[in-house]
């Protein structure tokens, strides 16, 4: 990817987190930006970096800086959950790097507090997570502030429709560059599928936890209500856990991954939109407590684990409401996942009645499930199973005369028609 990139062309790159796609952008950036000095342009950047989230602007930032620190280069961070008066006076006399996320530059240029005239480099990177988190419309108004003549650069894990239109009308003739193929999972990965019920997973989770020889786990719920119960059962279990999601502030969440980077909190539990931007080396586990409805996320959440040449596992607890997200997932990836049962013995298979219908007349389920009631739930088997077969044909044809009496038998406006009519007595008689 460095070589077109240092060409000055529109690039398309395609690969799992973990891959160094920061470097692969970020050093030819730093090239140019060398190369090339000129004097900044006072509320605007020449450079302008777009992440989904907090977090990982953050880390693209850090990264600039750590590949540039003998260079003159001067980067500022535009992000949500802090206070803008900040970054609008660090963008007052111009940057040449600006990383920020959708929704606070275009406060600020919404606020007159920066310009894109100036922007020579666009870049999108986690650009499939951003369509998701539904930024594609500010991403449009962003671009179209843009100079027409820039680089523009988009980064991806994946590379569903929706990208492939979004790039078509935002690059020009752009170079192709695929890591790794579109939505595979990285081959150090062992991947593992628990069936379990609803009710339990709390539970199992908790004995998976115990059971596994964890280093550093990252926890996925589907809500941020989800990840703070789940880290309510942890602690409740004696498990130290943490979470990171949308409703923390910022200082929370960086108080939180600071400690997930030390190892001073193990266990993280964060929602997808939060995860995005922890790039933590040593995450041994990755478990899915809530099976995404976007196969595509699949890919990016196990994609924490296994980094850098690094082995790691990842466990998907699936109960009965998940089964078709599992087959959406299998199918893009392209793999079966190896399952294991931990469902109880009674409900890992439907009862026959409820696939293929009832054996018996239709009015049997009824008193069925009646007598399931009275037998405590369960319907108690007849103590004499060969007099039960024996009577079965009996049995049968004494409902059927019952269903012909039942069918031809008058109506009760018939009887009273039959009847002999009560005449009153006469007097005297």
């Amino acid at each position: 990817m460095i070589p077109p990139v240092m060409a000055g062309r529109d690039v398309i790159g395609i690969a799992q987190t973990g891959t160094g796609k920061t470097a692969a952008f970020a050093l030819p950036i730093l090239h140019h930006l060398a190369a090339h000095t000129r004097p900044l342009v006072r509320k605007s950047c020449r450079v302008l970096v777009l992440a989904p989230t907090r977090e990982l602007s953050g880390q693209i930032l850090d990264s600039f800086r750590v590949y540039g620190r003998h260079l003159r280069i001067k980067s500022a961070l535009a992000i949500g959950g802090v206070a803008m008066g900040g970054q609008v006076r660090a963008l007052l006399n111009g940057v040449d790097v600006l990383v920020a996320t959708p929704g606070r530059l275009m406060d600020l240029v919404k606020s007159n507090a920066l310009r894109l005239d100036a922007v020579e480099c666009l870049v999108l990177d986690e650009a499939d997570r951003m369509l998701d988190m539904g930024f594609i419309h500010d991403i449009r108004k962003i671009v179209a502030k843009l100079p027409v003549d820039r680089q523009t650069l988009m980064l991806s894990a994946t590379m569903p429709k929706a990208i492939a239109e979004l790039a078509a009308h935002m690059l020009r003739d752009p170079v192709r560059v695929a890591v790794a193929p579109v939505a595979s999972t990285a081959e150090r990965i062992e991947q593992r599928l628990i069936r379990v019920d609803r009710g339990a997973k709390s539970a199992v989770l908790v004995d998976v936890l115990r059971r596994e020889p964890i280093d550093r786990a990252l926890i996925f719920t589907r809500t941020k209500h989800g990840a703070d119960k789940v880290v309510r059962g942890l602690i409740q279990a004696g498990i130290a856990a943490d979470a990171i999601h949308g409703n923390k502030s910022q200082n929370q969440r960086e108080r939180v991954l600071a400690a997930f980077r030390k190892g001073a909190t193990r266990i993280l539990v964060a929602t997808d939109i939060a995860a995005r931007g922890i790039d933590v080396d040593g995450i041994s586990h990755v478990i899915n407590f809530d099976l995404p409805n976007v196969p595509e996320t699949y890919v990016h959440r196990i994609g924490r684990t296994a980094r850098a040449g690094a082995e790691g596992v990842a466990i998907s607890l699936c109960d009965g409401e998940e089964v078709a997200f599992v087959r959406d997932i299998e199918k893009l990836i392209r793999m079966s996942i190896p399952s294991s049962d931990r469902r109880v013995p009674g409900r890992q298979s439907e009862p026959p009645h409820a696939r293929n219908g009832s054996a018996g007349s239709p009015s049997s389920a009824p008193g069925k499930r009646r007598q399931q009631r009275r037998n405590g739930g369960a319907a108690r088997e007849p103590r004499h199973h060969d007099h039960t077969r024996d009577h079965a044909p009996e049995t049968a044809n004494g409902i059927a005369s019952v269903r012909f009496l039942h069918h031809h038998a008058p109506s009760r406006r018939d009887f009273a028609r039959h009847e002999p009519r009560q005449t009153a007595p006469v007097k005297g008689s």
